[in-house]
């Protein structure tokens, strides 16, 4: 009759190796979401890029109407005042109101020398914003050069191209050490 039963079995074997392709339902999800959530991040941040730059890139496109303008008319008063009114309303859109809108003549030409005009506009080309628009020109005077306005102009913007800008010099009277000034604390 039978003999031995185990001798009819088959020796033992290895299932087939897991193969890397294609992957499982699960890592198909996890990729989905992982690229979906990187495109919004890329998006988002893509949005706020631009957003940053729109004002410098408008200020720009303006500064070079104003420049064919000069150069068309040579009026060169309205051209200050127009100027004038470009960098006021940049810096409004870049620094605190309550730090730019109460600024004029030089205090207004001092803050934009500390914003990225280095001496430009005190001591520049740029110091006929401030007299050009109090009428305080000279007799013998050579009008400003609306060149010259244009170029220190853009380099302001450039320079303040990103929200707030180069830190401003004397803006803030905080002391360097604030513990210092503090005053004891009682000790028991």
């Amino acid at each position: 009759m039978n003999g031995d039963p185990l001798a009819q079995l088959r020796d033992w074997h290895l299932p087939d190796p897991i193969q890397w392709w294609p992957p499982a339902p699960g890592w198909w999800i996890s990729a989905t979401v992982l690229l979906a959530v990187l495109l919004w991040v890329a998006g988002v941040r893509w949005r706020r890029h631009r957003r940053r730059g729109a004002a410098a890139r408008s200020a720009l496109r303006e500064l070079a109407v104003l420049r064919e303008t000069a150069r068309a008319d040579g009026d060169t008063r309205v051209f200050v005042a127009a100027l004038s009114r470009l960098l006021r309303r940049f810096a409004l859109a870049r620094f605190p109101r309550e730090q730019v809108a109460g600024l004029t003549g030089d205090a207004w030409l001092s803050f934009l020398d500390a914003t990225g005009g280095g001496e430009g506009f005190r001591r520049g080309p740029g110091r006929a914003l401030a007299d050009l628009a109090y009428g305080a020109t000279g007799a013998g005077e050579p009008p400003p050069n609306p060149d010259a306005l244009v170029e220190l102009a853009e380099t302001w913007i450039r320079a303040n191209r990103r929200r707030g800008g180069p830190a401003v010099r004397g803006a803030e009277e905080t002391p360097a050490n604030p513990e210092a000034e503090a005053p004891p604390l009682a000790t028991r």
